[in-house]
């Protein structure tokens, strides 16, 4: 058997039921492989050894009771800090929480433990999400394994990296603006936003403010079999969420193994107007030639988004920026703190500006956003109703160095926080889009973005299990 380290969750979780393998040797396993190499990326901020032997003691309990096992039972996953799991330190980056426990779980964190996951800690993000690389003043920065003085991505950069170094099996990510497929692609692992609403998010006391832009929680894998196997486990409707959808019909596990000879991929690299690198076009150019290989027919698309990529992110900006001016008054009302004045210093500087940037934005300008991001949403869907997928990049670089951002791409200026992104867009419109790891240019990963219909993971996870068996990446991951 290979080391448990290499082990898929699918194949931890099989093992584990046939009685080959001990939940509790696992989870120590786990909890060594992290002791002795999370330092070299810093993607973990708090590891819950205690608790996780606890649960797998329990989990190895089950087995030899002969109970029902769940779909995940004895599975290692580690969950962003963003997120909650009781009685655990939930940092969300920022000095303000350094120390809060909560005393409830997320719904998606019960989901996963009651199919018999055992958390083994939380992973890195920048403060209170705000990035798209990951750095913060609780825990300090994140890496690629590929790279250690290179980005891991953001905001679920510590997932990336938990993965991509074989820390855990599964991962948990959330997506506002490209946080799943971000560091996906910057550590080559397998991430999938869901369609909007797919996993239910608990964002009381203000249920209604947090989703805009889409806000998503979704699965992140070295394998899409493992992904779909989180995703059949979180996803479904739960009375905390008002915008969660109904049980899925679809079975996706059973996803990853469907043919797709009889799909038609869209392909637009640069979805018309987004800057990429060349070494970046050249990576994916080759392999979209995986989904050909699988029987699908691929055609070149030229011009897919009516908006240009600045206009898109000056609508992404307007709704980030409704939702960030929120957070300060939800600080203050929800927490005690006073962001705008004596606990403005425990903020990062970015954070603040980020804020105080925010108090500009008119209703005038919201139903602007609002024109252009239906404009974004009917352009894809007459692009979907036309072809089964639609296939870009991720993002137009490949992972830089830690504390840079980059000014152009391409020899084309750019936002530097996020015009290196091509993940915007499906926020706005809340279609699920993975990022597959595409190969590797000069040594580093390449993400390649698929993008399904409204409800569709299962083709999503189908053509992109498809490049995994055409184009397998388990071998690129650094010792």
């Amino acid at each position: 058997m290979p080391p448990i380290h290499d082990l898929s969750a699918a194949g931890i979780a099989r093992r584990v039921r046939e009685g080959d393998l001990s939940p509790v040797d696992v989870v120590d396993a786990t909890l060594e492989r992290i002791e002795a190499r999370n330092d070299r990326t810093n993607a973990f901020v708090t590891v819950t050894a205690d608790l996780a032997r606890e649960r797998a003691r329990e989990a190895e309990r089950a087995v030899d009771a002969g109970e029902p096992l769940g779909p995940l039972h004895g599975v290692p996953v580690a969950i962003k800090d963003l997120d909650h799991v009781a009685g655990v330190r939930s940092t969300s980056g920022s000095l303000l929480f350094e120390d809060f426990t909560p005393e409830a779980s997320d719904p998606f964190v019960e989901r996963l433990v009651d199919a018999g996951a055992i958390v083994v800690g939380k992973t890195n993000t920048p403060e209170f999400g705000l990035g798209c690389t990951t750095h913060n003043r609780v825990a300090g920065p994140t890496a690629t394994p590929f790279d250690l003085d290179r980005i891991a991505g953001g905001s679920s950069g510590g997932a990336g990296a938990a993965l991509a170094d074989r820390l855990v099996p599964i991962a948990q990510g959330s997506d506002t603006g490209g946080s799943i497929r971000t560091p996906s692609a910057c550590c080559g692992v397998f991430g999938l936003k869901p369609t909007y609403g797919r996993v239910p998010i608990d964002a009381t006391p203000d249920a209604f403010g947090t989703h805009s832009p889409f806000t998503h929680l979704g699965p992140m894998a070295r394998t899409v079999e493992d992904a779909a196997l989180m995703l059949d486990v979180m996803a479904g409707p739960h009375p905390v969420d008002p915008f969660a959808l109904p049980e899925p019909e679809a079975d996706y596990v059973a996803a990853t193994n469907r043919p797709i000879d009889d799909l038609t991929i869209g392909f637009s690299p640069d979805l018309g107007s987004y800057p990429i690198e060349a070494d970046v076009q050249e990576t994916l150019a080759d392999a979209v030639g995986a989904f050909e290989a699988a029987g699908a027919t691929v055609e070149r698309v030229e011009a897919v988004l009516e908006p240009g990529n600045d206009e898109i992110l000056d609508a992404y900006y307007t709704f980030a920026k409704a939702l960030w001016e929120g957070l300060f008054d939800a600080l203050e009302a929800d927490h005690g703190f006073d962001p705008r004045g004596a606990d403005r210093d425990r903020l990062a500087g970015t954070t603040v500006e980020t804020i105080l940037e925010a108090e500009d934005v008119s209703t005038r300008d919201l139903a602007a956003a609002n024109r252009l991001r239906t404009t974004v949403f009917e352009n894809l869907q007459s692009i979907l109703a036309e072809y089964d997928l639609l296939v870009t990049a991720t993002l137009g670089v490949t992972p830089f160095e830690i504390g840079e951002l980059p000014e152009t791409v391409a020899g084309e200026s750019i936002d530097p926080r996020r015009g290196w992104l091509l993940t915007q867009p499906f926020n706005l419109s809340g279609h699920p889009a993975a990022s597959v790891p595409a190969g590797l240019a000069d040594g580093l990963p390449v993400g390649m973005q698929v993008v399904g219909p409204r409800f569709d993971e299962a083709t999503v996870l189908a053509a992109s299990a498809a490049v995994e068996r055409n184009r397998p990446w388990r071998e690129t991951y650094p010792e």
